[in-house]
């Protein structure tokens, strides 16, 4: 059942379209409104699948009513109806976010295209809605405890702009699936998120891999190569590990946040990039600036943003929603029935020391559904928890 509002102030008009509509497919259900204030109360209380909205229009008129409505619920189709002497204004409308328009007296084909098109449109929109929150629940982060909490709120705050974000904490405490909600949850989503582990790239290759290197550079390089940034360009670039990062390759980095220009190694052309930085270290950065091994002015441009992802220990409450969730993942990843847990051997887990954090958390998960009982109990969690 598709639902269609058609808002015109012009009762004959009002009438041709809803029959028009409501006579062309019986799945059409049409409602109308006078005037564009009832429109709107209208387009509030109900989600309609395709709107038709007349130009001028005493009280509010359509662009007013299109301006509102993509503010209220932007996947909304709009086509406007106009008169000979608003065709300018409907052009203009099409700039503002309107589907079409359609001119008065409606020509009966080019109306019931409009509306399988439009149709159409919405339901893509839709289907791409729910891929994107099923995308994103592959990085959720599992939690309500009170800094769980308060990093979602940051992601949410934070994700839809270019602000760049350092993400402090522990290993295995999922600063990787912070950079990587970030992402999902920006406008840079359609562009490619590219991650760098500068801790597991020998000092001498980071550059070559960060920006690029021409042909005859160093002694392997046999080919140009493009580099890590120029592939992220409009997207995101996740440095994980900064602070392995050499200070000659801090002092590039800086330069490319400065002035969105790379230069390969071995080449003094500048590459102009549109990328957004995002970065993870373990180590306590101001320790290390202190030290001599990492670049202050690097640090303030990285920290726009700092979110700090506690250890593990720091929020047991969150543990038995954790237990859940690995439970269930692991459970489909192994095509086998879901293992419950009793209440004292979830008791236990809390009472765990986590030194490795959730990714330890994980593989005790997957080593007690392994070995333990159909549910695993206390006894299961002696057995098989201990390091």
């Amino acid at each position: 059942m598709s639902k269609i509002l058609v808002i015109e102030d012009e009762a004959a008009i009002r009438r041709v379209l809803v029959k028009i509509l409501s006579e062309e497919n019986d799945s059409y259900q049409v409602d109308e409104a006078e005037d564009g204030l009832i429109g709107i109360e209208k387009i509030k209380k109900e989600d309609f699948d395709l709107i038709f909205c007349d130009i001028k229009m005493p009280k509010m008129d359509g662009v007013e009513v299109l301006e509102a409505t993509k503010k209220i619920k932007p996947e909304i189709p709009i086509v406007m109806i106009s008169g000979h002497g608003d065709l300018d204004t409907a052009v203009n409308t099409m700039r503002l976010g309107a589907f079409d328009y359609i001119s008065k007296p409606p020509d009966l084909n080019r109306l019931l295209n409009t509306v399988r098109n439009a149709l159409d449109r919405k339901e893509l929109v839709v289907e791409n809605k729910i891929l994107k929150k099923k995308v994103s629940k592959k990085y959720e982060m599992i939690g309500e405890s009170e800094a769980i909490s308060q990093i979602k709120d940051i992601i949410d705050k934070v994700a839809p702009t270019d602000a760049r974000v350092l993400i402090t904490g522990p290993n295995g405490t999922g600063k990787e699936l912070v950079a990587h909600w970030l992402h999902e949850k920006s406008d840079r989503v359609k562009g490619p998120m590219i991650e760098v582990n500068c801790a597991a790239i020998p000092s001498e290759l980071i550059e070559s891999e960060l920006f690029g290197h021409v042909k005859g550079a160093f002694t392997s390089a046999n080919k140009d190569r493009a580099g890590k940034f120029e592939a992220a360009n409009g997207g995101t670039i996740f440095l994980d590990e900064i602070g392995d990062m050499s200070l000659s390759a801090q002092a590039k980095v800086l330069r490319a946040l400065q002035e969105s220009r790379i230069q390969r190694v071995g080449s003094d052309k500048d590459i102009k990039v549109d990328v957004r930085v995002i970065a993870a270290t373990n180590k306590d950065l101001k320790k290390e600036i202190a030290d001599g091994k990492f670049r202050e002015d690097l640090y303030h441009r990285l920290a726009v943003i700092l979110v700090k992802v506690p250890a593990l220990n720091d929020r047991r409450d969150d543990i038995p929603m954790l237990v859940d969730y690995f439970a269930d993942k692991i459970a489909n990843e192994q095509g086998t029935v879901k293992k419950s847990f009793s209440a004292k051997a979830i008791k236990l887990l809390q009472d765990y020391d986590w030194t490795g954090n959730i990714r330890e958390l994980r593989n005790v998960i997957e080593r007690l559904i392994i070995l333990g009982g159909n549910e695993v109990s206390e006894q299961d969690v002696k057995l098989f928890a201990s390091k």
